[in-house]
């Protein structure tokens, strides 16, 4: 991908072995609609097919919201062959954060609600500064969370913590968020964007080979038993073990130095 690729709802900005995402509708608090749900898909899957890239940020534009969910003005009205014909894009969207094959860190900042916290639990991370509000509001409107909340967030903090949210709708501020374990880190207001962008970084550091194994062991064991996790594990080792990046890697650290990672 070159430097910056921007779309209309979307920008792509590149950092060096970083990538960041930034939802960029601010004036609808970064709503979903449905062409900023293609773009998603579209700006995930440029990011997914480059080799180089080693880790992305999943951010927003504006100071009020991380995005606040479905675009709700864009539905009303919609007939039933009209909201079956945007779920599939929408799970595109949703999807095409959660099988990027790098590790992904959401930096969240103000209101993150429905499908917006749902983009944030679809990243491998969650940074979140003080000013954040999660929730899935989604009963209250008479469906359920469709991008993944009633999957991941039960899978983040457990069964019953989730259906406490789920079923009754509420939202949680930062602090709250944190105890509870829906955040990785809480940081400052105002710095959830660069202390993601550092995190970012640190990871890009590492062997890409060796983060994306990591990565695939994680997603794929994550509701295995133990033994058939273990199996997991053992093949994404096999994986790594024969790579140039293990090489460099026993070379650099035997030569005190910084590895220059091949990358295969």
């Amino acid at each position: 991908m070159t430097d910056e690729r921007a779309y209309d709802f979307v920008t792509l900005e590149r950092h060096d072995a970083v990538v960041e995402l930034r939802l960029d509708r601010a004036a609808a608090l970064n709503a979903l609609s449905t062409a900023m749900a293609r773009e998603i898909d579209a700006a995930t899957k440029v990011v997914a097919g480059d080799q180089s890239v080693r880790a992305v940020v999943l951010s927003a534009a504006g100071a009020k919201a991380f995005c606040v969910g479905a675009d709700l003005k864009e539905r009303n009205g919609y007939s039933d062959a009209d909201l079956m014909r945007q779920r599939p894009v929408m799970r595109a969207a949703f999807g095409g954060i959660l099988d990027l094959p790098v590790p992904s860190i959401a930096a969240v900042h103000g209101y993150a609600l429905g499908g917006g916290f749902e983009l944030a639990l679809s990243c491998d991370l969650i940074v979140a500064d003080e000013t954040a509000v999660v929730g899935l509001p989604e009963v209250s409107v008479g469906v359920i969370p469709g991008g993944g909340g009633t999957q991941l967030l039960s899978r983040r903090i457990g069964s019953s913590r989730a259906a406490d949210l789920i079923f009754t709708a509420r939202r949680l501020d930062a602090v709250t968020a944190e105890r509870l374990g829906v955040f990785d880190r809480l940081v400052a207001a105002g710095e959830a964007r660069p202390a993601a962008l550092a995190l970012a970084r640190q990871i890009a550091q590492h062997s890409p080979v060796g983060v994306r194994a990591a990565k695939r062991a994680l997603r794929r064991g994550s509701g295995l038993d133990l033994a058939a996790g273990l199996d997991v594990e053992d093949g994404a080792w096999r994986e790594t073990a024969f790579s140039g990046d293990r090489r460099e890697g026993v070379a650099a650290f035997n030569e005190k130095r910084t590895p220059a990672w091949p990358g295969e």
